[in-house]
């Protein structure tokens, strides 16, 4: 249903009740309950009377009339709410999963609906967060066309968007994170974001491809973890309790509390698993804070803290052998020394916004971040500390240019990051079998300190009634210094110094046209980056190379998105060509040790696909189902490593295609349940293709049933099944893995067998 045509009449309704009656008593906004993105244009409608008016351009409305009203936005699940005389009410809003590209997408930047976006963005809503179970985050990630997890352990994972970011050996990297506004990258490029609670999340915006001018132009694309904001004007406590295969079990408590104006919510869980593998115990701690305070009608302030201990034995990868007919083992060194990661880690942020008038804000965020770790492996120990520090700050602004819209943003982000390591000899092998890792003499001891720089701008321009126009700039500066902390002799070479970029300019064109009332196409072109970490740039003498250069490369992108059947079927189709240059290798030189060198370029081809069809939406019963296809083509344009020529092969570690398909169900009495398949493409192991994965698919199950006990207390309880059929996979592959001292190559990571899940999730509202 369309309102905006019904905007005049309401208008003047507005006008003549406000002469009429003189200043409101009611006054309120509605915002976007996850991001706060202001709504504009929604219906609001008196039950009783059924009189109807429509927010402002600032999601602003004045009614006269206590009452019970309704509150409805496409895009966005309606709100029923009883008004009361002389106050002022925030109104939350949250997104409806059948419509999500009616949604208010990038709300820091220039807020815009979904289906108009220039780039290729995907949302995961809460509803598919919680398809499955609320331990990892793998499966959620890998339901979404482009982007691909793979998961050795709950503390072992990889993630890749577009091929981006599949030969870093070790965690991910080339891509960028932020939950909220905080970033999860550090000053290497490198992202973790595993660690954190799931059920602190209320959606995800995937930005695919190097199209995000606001996040630092990546090559991969950006990660936007959007946290669960409290509910305004309630307060309720949730408690959720779920146990599983391999000693699986975990607790969380979540806090909300809210008045009109302010609101707070409190996380806090404990997750527990001994693991399918040897050496695979896992227990995590986590306590989430968010808070919400709307000030004034101008300003807006927002704080976000997050702390996470974890401590996660590490089974590591195993040969073909001891994957085909020993899954459950453990790398036997890794085995033998017990290895684990320990780490504490914490973030924390506070973000202004202040509203200057109607055309013009500014939104400002202060963060820090620390990490400490300690991880004995079996070549060493190694101890790690990370703090950082950083602001981000862009001016948004809303004007006509030749009687159209015109939006634009410009800001800038500094972040600096100070890092120490050490390592350490791992004694083990030196002590009875069971003692595990032993810490021995120092091996070396280095301080870093990262810095980098993103100044931006980018404006979208309605150039006609159908056509949107965006232009964006990016304009990066990173820095590394290395302090090497260790005593130099003839074995260990001072390889103190100081590595600088030169300035990355990235810019961004895209187009969006509104081909008919439901389907949009979309094209950009953009260019992005890939830094260099600072272990890279050190060659075996101690020195840095300053002839590296980082990766760039150039986006080009098409697609559509849209609706059909009476907006039933909701789907988005991309295809795009990324060329990437000065392709970076890491080199193996010792078990431990790696070096960097530029060794060609790589070409990437793919195709998205994502269809959502609701069958059934009745009263009683709804039924919905999802289709997503990924194809990859990405190929070794130009790769010469030493002696051996890879021109024309496979990109190593992604697979080529990727399937997923499911369909959820969903009762007015209670009874909910979802199935979903994945099948996943073979994977090149070896540069040379030489070796590849095995193809497989996976099916998860889950079914629950809700009910309220009575009107404060609701109770739902839940089973789940994964991996029904039992299939035997890999869910990692450590790519071109070298074997030593004549053992075989360890390149796989047992995927999990059938596994099951059960709990109970009860909230009680105050």
């Amino acid at each position: 249903m369309h309102f905006i045509k019904k905007r005049t009449l309401v208008l003047l309704t507005i006008g003549f009740a406000f002469n009429a009656f003189g200043q409101s008593k009611i006054k309120g906004k509605i915002v976007d309950k996850d991001h706060g993105a202001v709504l504009t244009n929604t219906l609001i409608t008196n039950l009783a009377t059924k009189s109807i008016m429509i927010s402002n351009l600032d999601g602003i409305f004045e009614i006269t009339e206590a009452g019970t009203y309704s509150f409805k936005k496409e895009g966005y699940l309606e709100k029923v709410l009883e008004l009361k005389e002389d106050s002022h009410y925030i109104i939350q809003l949250n997104i409806n999963p059948s419509e999500l590209n009616e949604v208010i997408v990038n709300s820091n930047h220039i807020p815009k609906k979904l289906k108009k976006a220039t780039t290729s963005i995907n949302i995961i809503s809460l509803k598919a967060i919680e398809l499955g179970n609320d331990i990892n985050i793998a499966p959620i990630l890998n339901r979404t066309p482009g982007i691909f997890m793979q998961s050795g352990a709950l503390n072992t994972n990889r993630i890749t968007i577009r091929g981006i970011g599949s030969r870093n050996i070790f965690g991910t990297a080339k891509i960028r994170a932020y939950f909220k506004d905080i970033p999860l990258t550090n000053g290497s490029g490198e992202t973790a974001i595993e660690d954190f609670e799931l059920n602190t999340m209320s959606r995800l915006e995937i930005i695919k491809g190097a199209t995000s001018t606001m996040y630092g132009a990546g090559l991969g694309g950006t990660i936007h973890i959007i946290p669960q904001n409290a509910f305004l004007a309630q307060s309720s406590i949730d408690s959720r309790i779920s146990v599983g295969s391999f000693g699986l079990s975990k607790g969380t408590i979540n806090i909300n509390h809210g008045t009109k104006k302010h609101s707070l919510r409190t996380v806090y869980s404990h997750t527990h698993s001994d693991g399918y593998r040897e050496n695979n115990t896992y227990d995590r701690q986590t306590f989430t804070i968010s808070s919400n305070h709307y000030l004034n009608e101008n300003n807006e302030l927002s704080f976000l803290a997050s702390y996470v201990d974890l401590k996660a034995f590490i089974p590591s990868s195993i040969n073909e052998e001891t994957y085909l007919n020993h899954p459950k083992s453990a790398a036997f060194t890794w085995q033998r020394s017990q290895g684990f990661e320990d780490s504490k880690r914490g973030i924390f942020g506070l973000s202004w916004n202040h509203q200057y008038n109607s055309r013009t804000k500014q939104v400002t965020s202060i963060f820090t971040s620390f990490l400490d770790a300690y991880e004995p492996r079996p070549f060493n120990i190694l101890k790690e500390n990370t703090l950082a520090i950083g602001v981000r700050s862009r001016i948004l602004g809303s004007s006509k240019l030749f009687d159209r819209i015109f939006n634009w943003t410009f800001g800038g982000e500094l972040f600096r990051d100070t890092y120490k390591s050490e390592t350490f000899e791992n004694l083990y092998q030196d002590f009875p079998n069971g003692t595990g890792s032993v810490e021995g003499n120092q091996l070396s001891n280095f301080k870093e300190k990262r810095n980098y720089y993103n100044a931006f701008f980018e404006t979208t321009y309605q150039v006609s009634e159908k056509t949107i126009l965006s232009i964006g700039l990016n304009l990066n500066r990173t820095s590394y210094g290395l302090n090497d902390r260790f005593p130099v002799s003839e074995n260990n070479p001072d390889q103190s110094g100081h590595f600088k970029f030169k300035h990355i300019v990235s810019p961004k064109l895209g187009i969006s046209y509104q081909l008919s009332q439901t389907v949009n196409l979309y094209s950009n072109m953009s260019h992005g980056f890939s830094p260099i970490t600072l272990n890279e740039t050190l060659l075996p003498d101690g020195q840095i190379n300053t002839n590296l250069k980082p990766e760039t490369g150039w986006n080009f992108e098409m697609g559509t998105r849209g609706t059909f059947i009476d907006d039933r079927l909701q789907f988005n189709l991309a295809m795009y060509r990324l060329a990437i240059k000065n392709l970076l290798v890491s080199r193996r030189t010792a078990q431990d040790q790696f070096i960097g060198i530029n060794a060609g370029s790589t070409q990437h081809n793919g195709l998205e696909l994502s269809l959502n069809y609701q069958w059934l939406k009745k009263e009683t019963v709804s039924i919905n189902s999802f289709v997503n296809y990924t194809y990859n083509n990405f190929k070794f344009k130009e790769f010469i490593d030493g002696d051996h020529n890879f021109s024309g092969n496979d990109l190593t570690g992604v697979p080529s295609d990727v399937f997923n398909t499911g369909v959820q169900i969903e009762s007015s009495f209670g009874i909910y349940g979802n199935i979903n398949f994945q099948y996943v493409g073979d994977i090149p192991i070896t540069d040379s293709n030489s070796l590849y994965s095995d193809s497989y698919s996976l099916t998860n199950f889950k079914m629950g049933y809700k009910t309220s006990l009575n009107k404060k207390l609701n109770l739902n309880i839940f089973l789940g099944i994964n991996n029904i059929f039992d299939k035997a996979h890999a869910s990692q592959i450590l790519i071109n893995a070298s074997g030593f001292n004549g053992n075989a190559p360890r390149y796989y990571y047992p995927g999990n067998p059938v596994n099951y899940y059960t709990g109970m999730h009860i909230n009680y509202m105050f």
